[in-house]
């Protein structure tokens, strides 16, 4: 379609449904065509890089390169992405050079940090933020909620009030958020192009989200 090439065969009505949300929205927002994206990930700890890397695997080789961005102490998300992007080498012998890059910057916030505090790590995370994500400039944003993703969005955001870029930012509750939005979540929402709950007490609670069942 001289469009862009995005999602390849994926298992299930809703991966499907992604599928073509996601390339509506990347389609009538990037004006000029291309071969690939370029994809800015937030990885967080524990469950939410390992919802990431699954719903990641059902994107296809057009999305790259692949900038992952993690908490500088995070060896969890560092090693689980090497590991992903290993087998997803070994399933396409054909690439030949590295689709992907880790990043890593100040985490926003630490376990039973306290809030007065996580105001000034979440400062100095964004302080060094903007330098990564106006190097990277990628495409498109995704994220799934750890607070990491709270400075790389609002350095996205200003890529385009500074009218250097339009990135393109989609947010995916995790599946583990069945009634409340989280931190990131409420205050990312009314800035994200695509913002995807999990399940239907969301959707109703946040009737301009979109729910697409359970994509992870």
């Amino acid at each position: 379609m001289g469009a862009l090439l995005i999602l390849a065969a994926a298992s299930g009505a809703v991966a499907v449904v992604l599928a073509l949300r996601l390339w509506f929205v990347l389609h009538s927002r990037i004006v000029v065509p291309r071969k690939s994206v370029s994809l800015m990930v937030v990885a967080g700890s524990g469950g939410h890089t390992t919802e990431m890397l699954r719903l990641l695997g059902h994107l296809s080789s057009a999305y790259c390169p692949r900038h992952y961005v993690v908490a500088d102490t995070d060896e969890f998300s560092a090693q689980k992405i090497h590991s992903f992007e290993r087998n997803r080498a070994d399933r396409d012998p054909s690439t030949m050079m590295p689709t992907y890059h880790i990043h890593r910057i100040p985490r926003s916030r630490e376990v039973q940090q306290s809030w007065l505090s996580t105001v000034f790590t979440t400062l100095r995370s964004a302080w060094l933020s903007f330098p990564l994500t106006y190097r990277v400039k990628p495409d498109l944003v995704l994220c799934n909620g750890p607070g990491t993703c709270v400075p790389i969005c609002a350095s996205a955001l200003l890529l385009g009030l500074l009218g250097i870029k339009k990135v393109i930012i989609v947010y995916v509750e995790s599946i583990c958020r069945v009634e409340h939005l989280s931190l990131s979540g409420t205050l990312l929402r009314p800035f994200c192009d695509y913002f995807l709950v999990q399940w239907p007490t969301l959707k109703a609670k946040h009737p301009s989200s979109v729910f697409l069942g359970r994509v992870v």
